[in-house]
């Protein structure tokens, strides 16, 4: 049995067994949603247990700021930034920043690759968060978040690997592991931070480009058109996609013969969103 092959079995052997250690949310992220779920909490009370995190209430008024809300007036603090807001998008942006924590390398090792994947992440979410607004019916701030969740299955595969030096060496075979294991192992992750159905189904299916269904667009397409997006002009063989054998772009009503968002405004508002999500 290959180096990949065993490393794939012990993997998914574990997690069946729930010997695999997945990631946990941010403490800060937690508290803000249970918070949030408290039916005696206020939103004032939810801005208190923002304001214990100086770097996560900065980067939150910045947000709030961005083309994302497109305030009429400057908000300045917590307060007003989660007025502004509301519930589900103060739960899902808090989240959304928090995450950044969860890519912070244990070891030089894997410090690049959880910088890229991070990266990667941010450019897909924020590409998400304009299709979204401008191609669908669904939230931008939880479309957003689709985009910064699609990889997290990644994150248990490199901490495993750090223990196979011979592993991380071979680029080729770890990225064929993570290729054949992150969307098992990002839907199992998801499930265990209770996330809803919907953002459960994208880490699970982002990497199906033939997957299609009933009705109308849902996050999946959404994430699934801004990974394409993101690749285009790469190395990466995502890039040599015809996008007219991919479903999710007719689902968004997008003719794939064109840039989905090669536009000034658009191109701004994801240079604004990215900005927010990076430190």
């Amino acid at each position: 049995m290959s180096l990949e092959e065993t490393f794939l079995k012990e993997l998914f052997d574990d997690l069946e067994k729930e010997k695999l250690v997945l990631p946990t949310l941010p403490e800060v992220a937690l508290r803000v949603r249970d918070t949030l779920e408290d039916e005696n909490a206020s939103m004032l009370d939810v801005a208190k247990v923002i304001t214990t995190d100086a770097a996560l209430s900065a980067r939150l008024v910045q947000i709030a700021n961005s083309p994302l809300l497109r305030a009429s007036r400057q908000i300045e603090t917590v307060d007003a930034a989660v007025t502004r807001m509301g519930s589900n998008m103060v739960r899902n942006l808090v989240t959304s920043i928090a995450m950044e924590q969860m890519f912070q390398a244990t070891s030089d090792a894997t410090d690049k690759r959880l910088r890229a994947i991070w990266e990667e992440s941010t450019e897909v979410a924020a590409i998400c968060q304009v299709l979204a607004s401008q191609f669908t019916r669904l939230k931008p701030d939880q479309a957003l978040l689709a985009g910064l969740i699609h990889s997290i299955g990644a994150l248990p595969i490199l901490t495993r690997a750090e223990d196979h030096p011979d592993l991380l060496a071979n680029e080729a075979v770890l990225d064929r592991i993570i290729g054949n294991a992150e969307a098992r192992l990002g839907e199992a992750i998801l499930r265990k931070w209770n996330f809803p159905d919907d953002l459960v189904a994208v880490a699970a299916e982002h990497n199906n480009l033939q997957r299609d269904h009933a009705g109308d667009a849902d996050y999946v397409d959404v994430v699934i058109v801004a990974v394409l997006q993101s690749r285009m002009g790469t190395s990466h063989a995502d890039a040599k996609v015809d996008w007219k054998t991919v479903p999710a772009f007719a689902k968004l009503g997008i003719e794939a013969d064109v840039s989905v968002v090669d536009i000034d405004e658009a191109n701004n508002d994801i240079d604004a969103v990215k900005s927010a999500l990076v430190s």
